[in-house]
C-alpha cells in the first residue's frame, strides 16, 4: 500500500508541500509554576513556531518511587532519583486545558507527549488534535497502540530505536490508527553533540517506512536543524524556555525566544534555498547577463591590418560576440578602421 508522505494535524498540513513544521517543546521548563508555562506558551507563539507540545505524566505513572541503582539519573542529571526528577519536570494536567485553549486563541497547536493510558484519555477529553511518542517509549508497543486507536495523527521519536524497533512501532501505529505519522531521528543525549546527530536517517526513515520524517534535536545552537531542513526533514522539534539562566531539568539544551525564532527563520531560508534542478538565469540574475564576457576591441586597429592577439579579447560586458569565436577572428583582415572598446561583429572582418 502506498502511503502519503503528508498528513493534516487539524488544519494544518505536514510534509508534502508544506514548510517545516516547528515544534517548540515546553517539557519541564515551566519550572513549576502555571504563568511561567503561559508565558513560554505566548512567547513560543510569537516566534513563528507552528506547535508546542508538552508531556503528560506523573512521576507515579512513568517510574518507580526507588533509590535503587537502576532509577538513578545520569548526565546532566546524576545524582538524582528519576521518581524526584520527574515530579520535578511534570507539568501538572490542569494547566494543560487552560493552555491549549490559549493556543487555539494565539492560532498555534497545542500537543502533547503520552505515557500511559490515563495520559491519552485527559488529552481526548480536551480536544487534541495529534500525539507524540517519546524515543524512550518506542519500544512501548501497547502505548503505541493505544494512542493510535484515538485516530489522530502521531509524531514518533527513534533515539536508540534499531531498524527493527521502529519497524514494530510503525507497524503498531498502522494495524490500530489512522496510519498518519511522521517519525524523527533524534540522539537521546542531553545534550547531544552534532557528531552524533546522523542526519542521513531523516531520509531513510521516509523512504524505508513511507512516511513524514524530521528531527528531534537535542544538540545546542541551530545549525543541526538547518542542515536538517536542507536535507529534507519536514519536521523540526526543539526544546524552548524562556531563559537559560532561569534554570530547569532543561534549560541547558533549551533555545530561549529570540534564538527559536532565528530556528524558524533560518530553517524557512534553507527549505527555500532547496529548490529544482535548474540551469540558465534564474529571475533573480537575469539582470548580471548582461555583464558576462564577450569579444570587444581591445585596441585600434586600422583599415587593412590583420587581427592579432591581443586587437580583440573576450571581456566584460556582453555586448559583443561570444567568446567561443576569438580563434576564428585572429589572423582575418580588418575591413575598415577597429575602435577600441567597440563590441566586435563579423562584419568587422574579411
Amino acid at each position: 500500500m502506498t502511503r502519503s508522505h503528508s498528513f493534516q494535524f487539524g488544519d494544518r498540513q505536514i510534509g508534502g508541500d508544506a514548510s517545516v513544521f516547528t515544534i517548540a517543546e515546553l517539557s519541564g521548563n515551566h519550572n513549576g509554576s502555571f504563568d511561567r508555562a503561559m508565558e513560554m506558551l505566548r512567547a513560543a507563539a510569537k516566534t513563528g513556531a507552528d506547535a508546542v507540545k508538552v508531556q503528560t505524566y506523573t512521576a507515579d505513572s512513568i517510574t518507580l518511587n526507588s533509590t535503587r541503582p537502576d532509577f538513578m539519573a545520569e548526565g546532566l542529571w546524576e545524582g538524582r532519583t528519576l521518581y524526584d526528577l520527574y515530579a520535578e519536570a511534570s507539568m501538572p494536567w490542569e494547566w494543560q486545558a487552560d493552555l491549549a485553549e490559549e493556543a487555539r486563541n494565539l492560532g498555534i497547536k497545542f500537543f502533547s507527549s503520552v505515557f500511559d493510558l490515563t495520559s491519552i484519555e485527559y488529552l481526548e477529553s480536551i480536544g487534541v488534535e495529534a500525539y507524540k511518542i517519546a524515543s524512550f517509549e518506542l519500544v512501548d508497543i501497547p502505548l503505541i497502540e493505544a494512542t493510535a486507536a484515538t485516530g489522530k495523527p502521531m509524531i514518533i521519536s527513534t533515539g536508540m530505536g534499531t531498524l527493527s524497533e521502529i519497524e514494530e512501532a510503525v507497524a503498531a501505529a498502522r494495524r490500530t490508527g489512522s496510519g498518519e505519522l511522521a517519525l524523527l531521528a533524534c540522539t537521546s543525549a542531553y545534550p547531544a553533540p552534532a557528531s552524533v546527530a546522523n542526519l542521513t536517517k531523516i531520509k531513510h526513515l521516509a523512504e524505508t517506512f513511507g512516511v513524514v520524517s524530521g528531527l528531534s534535536d537535542h544538540t545546542i545552537g541551530n545549525e543541526v536543524s538547518v542542515a536538517a531542513t536542507a536535507l529534507g526533514a519536514k519536521v523540526i522539534e526543539k526544546h524552548f524556555t524562556l531563559r537559560r539562566a532561569d534554570g530547569g531539568v532543561d534549560s541547558a539544551f533549551s533555545l530561549e525566544p529570540e534564538e527559536f525564532e532565528a530556528l524558524v527563520r533560518d530553517c524557512r531560508s534553507a527549505e527555500d534555498a532547496i529548490g529544482a534542478p535548474h540551469y540558465g538565469p534564474t529571475e533573480a540574475d537575469a539582470s548580471s547577463v548582461a555583464f558576462r564576457r564577450s569579444l570587444f576591441v581591445a585596441r585600434d586597429v586600422p583599415a587593412g591590418a590583420v587581427i592579432s592577439d591581443g586587437d580583440v579579447r573576450s571581456v566584460r560586458p556582453a555586448s559583443g560576440m561570444h567568446p567561443r569565436h576569438l580563434p576564428e577572428i585572429l589572423g582575418r583582415t580588418a575591413r575598415s578602421d577597429l575602435e577600441a572598446g567597440t563590441p566586435f561583429e563579423w562584419s568587422m572582418v574579411e
